[in-house]
């Protein structure tokens, strides 16, 4: 467990599904207390509700977030960010604060242009397994953190996720493979669990099957570092089942669809 006394806020400006999931994440794995985070979002009603699960903090608007928060998450639809911004311009440029942004599409020449000179930012993009602590915050490469800032974020999120650092330009395509994979994921996680209920097992026992054989195929290749071919010529016996799948999906060009939906997003 982390320490908690001396961890940074982190205030949410929008609290929407990748805004709780973080702050889930956090909470849950103790990497911070709910009372340190704090949030406002366009219905106070329902910010109320989803806060209180987490005993965070509740706050009328923007302003409320940035005087509480050490850090400071802009997680608003992108169209949206310069206009949530823009009250609190002055304030996000003082002492003790930085800007983390996980609005897609908005990089660090687009927070140079709309937040005051001098103001410290970073621009990421998280998945949504960091509620469990299982994320990938991609970030990009060229920020104006300091030191300071810059290890006390890597302590913080490096608890619930993967941190990843990306040229600027690759930013998108990092999102494309870890913010959009997980609906890809959860697609072959359905597929896997619809066939083992044609050939007889219980739905819940095929969606566990498959989901534990994803989550140790990953772990496997994060703590050994070997190849996925590799790691798929593993299971493969000359004439055997596996092999044959192998094929079966080759011949409907699995690989070539996966690829074609990255082209898809990048497009």
């Amino acid at each position: 467990m982390a320490d908690q006394v001396n961890a940074p806020s982190l205030g949410f400006i929008g609290f929407g599904n990748m805004a709780q999931a973080m702050a889930r994440g956090l909470v849950e794995a103790g990497a911070l207390p709910g009372g340190r985070i704090y949030a406002t979002a366009a219905h106070f009603d329902k910010l109320q509700a989803s806060t209180a699960a987490l005993g965070a903090h509740a706050c009328e608007d923007a302003r409320g977030v940035v005087e509480a928060s050490d850090f400071v998450v802009v997680a608003v639809k992108p169209h949206l960010v310069a206009q949530v911004l823009e009250p609190v311009r002055d304030m996000l440029a003082a002492p003790g604060k930085a800007v983390i942004s996980v609005a897609a599409g908005c990089g660090f020449e687009f927070y140079e242009e709309i937040l005051a000179p001098g103001t410290h930012h970073l621009s990421t993009i998280p998945n949504t397994p960091i509620a469990v602590g299982a994320g990938v915050v991609a970030c990009e490469q060229r920020h104006s953190l300091d030191d300071a800032e810059l290890a006390a974020f890597e302590e913080l999120f490096g608890q619930v996720a993967l941190i990843e650092w990306v040229d600027g330009k690759l930013l998108s395509t990092a999102s494309a493979i870890a913010g959009c994979g997980p609906a890809f994921a959860a697609m072959f996680l359905e597929a896997l669990g619809d066939a083992g209920v044609k050939h007889g097992l219980p739905r819940a026992a095929a969606y566990r099957l498959a989901a534990q054989m994803m989550m140790g195929t990953a772990k496997l290749h994060l703590e050994t570092g070997t190849h996925p071919g590799a790691m798929k010529d593993a299971v493969c016996s000359p004439g055997g089942t596996t092999i044959k799948g192998v094929a079966s999906l080759e011949k409907d060009a699995f690989r070539g669809a996966v690829v074609n939906a990255i082209d898809a997003i990048e497009g």
